[in-house]
C-alpha cells in the first residue's frame, strides 16, 4: 500500500538535474551575498584577522574568490565542480579564522554557532560530486 502511494510522488519528484540546479542556486546564491558585501565592504576586517595572527594580510583577497567568483559559476553552472571544492576549502579557512572556538557551542537562539559554516561546507561539497546537471549555461563546462 505504501508503495503504491509513493510511486507516483516518486515519479513526479524524479527530476534530478532540477535537484541540481536548485541546490547550486541555495549554495552559490546565498554564498555569494556574503561575498558581495565584502566586496561592496572590502577586505580590510579579514585582512586584518589575517595579519593578527601572523598571516600576510593580502591572503585577504582569496575570499572574494571563494565567496564571489567561485559562487557565481556554481549557480551558472561553469566549471562547477573546481568551484564547489573552492566554496567548500573557503569554508574551512574561515571555520580556521573564526569557527574553531564556537564548534562545541550553540547560538542565543539555540542554533549550533558554526551551523552557515557546515551548511556552505557540506552543500559545498554536494555540488562538488553531483556536479551541475543539465541546466547549467555552458553544458560542456560543467
Amino acid at each position: 500500500m505504501v508503495k503504491t502511494l509513493l510511486d507516483p510522488v516518486n515519479k513526479m519528484l524524479a527530476h534530478e538535474d532540477f535537484g541540481r540546479l536548485l541546490l547550486r542556486l541555495a549554495v552559490g546564491g546565498l554564498m555569494f551575498f556574503h561575498g558581495f558585501h565584502k566586496l561592496m565592504d572590502g577586505i580590510d576586517g579579514i585582512a586584518g584577522m589575517l595579519v593578527a595572527k601572523g598571516l600576510p594580510g593580502f591572503i585577504a583577497y582569496g575570499v572574494l574568490v571563494g565567496e564571489v567568483l567561485a559562487p557565481v559559476l556554481i549557480v551558472i553552472g561553469v566549471f562547477t565542480r573546481p568551484a564547489a571544492l573552492v566554496l567548500a576549502f573557503t569554508m574551512v579557512v574561515a571555520w580556521l579564522m573564526v569557527g574553531v572556538g564556537k564548534t562545541g557551542a550553540l547560538d542565543p537562539t539555540g542554533a549550533w554557532a558554526i551551523e552557515s559554516l557546515v551548511y556552505f561546507f557540506i552543500g559545498g561539497l554536494a555540488v562538488a560530486f553531483l556536479g551541475a546537471g543539465r541546466y547549467s549555461l555552458i553544458p560542456s563546462l560543467k
